[in-house]
């Protein structure tokens, strides 16, 4: 590989890198920021508070009631999981394997609540869940956070279904395979990789969106992320460390999930994958 040594380049790259740096450092600094207030006692003009405290997480847990909110947060997102798992995987299989007038259309509709911001479709969607009375309800949480998440679970597995030879789904079915054994016993076996990256990213976005489930949660539905908000902007008197401390259980929620979902998919992968795909077509 031949490297271009002049000095506008080594000056591009050492700009890039002081960019870089100093994005990371703001994101520390504000992280770090969050995570010592949730501990400090005090902390006013000066570097560190005055003393450190684990009040403040049984404060929070017990004011903003974290318990019903973290359980309604892991069944919406299992929930959301589970279907965006057998409408995408199914999905992406048919539209994998067939050709059909207006696909490209069709593959443009999935890519919308991607690319669009979800407020911008959010607010529509919400007035139609009211108008059926699921709107404020755990199902209209969970079909509001579908619509973006099965589109995304169809364009990750649409590469990692064309990457199987049809050959092999034709020798299974010469040899007696029904369309459930072959869907079970021969596709999923290759698929597990590309269902276990897809679903495990669709848990993260469910537990961090913000806007489909701020617009169609009621009192008894709200997420982790809902309910943060409505701590920090609801009227009445909060102690700003309690609200650093339910941010912190957010975060640490996210990370870890996030981080199981790093453990089984590499996002170069899918790309990867992708490119490939389209050049085999």
């Amino acid at each position: 590989m031949i490297r271009d040594t002049t000095v506008g380049a080594k000056l591009w790259i050492t700009a890039i890198w002081a960019v870089t740096i100093f994005f990371v450092l703001n994101i520390c600094a504000i992280i770090a920021a969050v995570i010592v207030s949730s501990f400090g006692t005090r902390w006013l003009g000066t570097w560190l508070p005055d003393a450190l405290t684990i009040n403040w997480y049984a404060t929070a847990w017990k004011q903003f009631q974290l318990a019903p909110v973290l359980t309604v947060t892991f069944e919406v997102a299992f929930t959301v999981v589970v279907l965006s798992g057998l409408l995408g995987v199914t999905a992406a299989y048919a539209l994998a394997r067939r050709e059909f007038p207006g696909k490209r259309l069709v593959m443009l509709l999935f890519l919308l609540p991607l690319l669009i911001p979800p407020i911008t479709y959010g607010i529509p969607l919400a007035t139609v869940l009211y108008q059926f009375n699921v709107g404020g309800m755990f199902w209209g949480v969970v079909l509001a956070n579908l619509v973006p998440t099965v589109p995304f679970v169809i364009l990750v597995m649409i590469p990692f279904v064309e990457q199987i030879d049809p050959k092999v789904e034709a020798a299974a079915r010469v040899f007696g395979a029904g369309t459930f054994r072959l869907f079970v016993h021969v596709l999923m076996p290759m698929l597990i990789p590309g269902i276990l990256a897809s679903l495990l990213l669709v848990l993260v976005r469910t537990v961090g969106m913000f806007e489909l489930t701020f617009l169609t949660s009621g009192p008894t539905s709200q997420t982790l992320v809902v309910a943060l908000y409505y701590s920090v902007f609801a009227a009445g008197v909060r102690a700003q460390q309690s609200i650093d401390a339910m941010a912190v259980i957010y975060m640490v929620t996210t990370l870890v999930w996030l981080l199981v979902a790093l453990r089984f998919v590499n996002p170069t992968q899918i790309v990867a994958r992708g490119n490939q795909s389209a050049a085999a077509h």
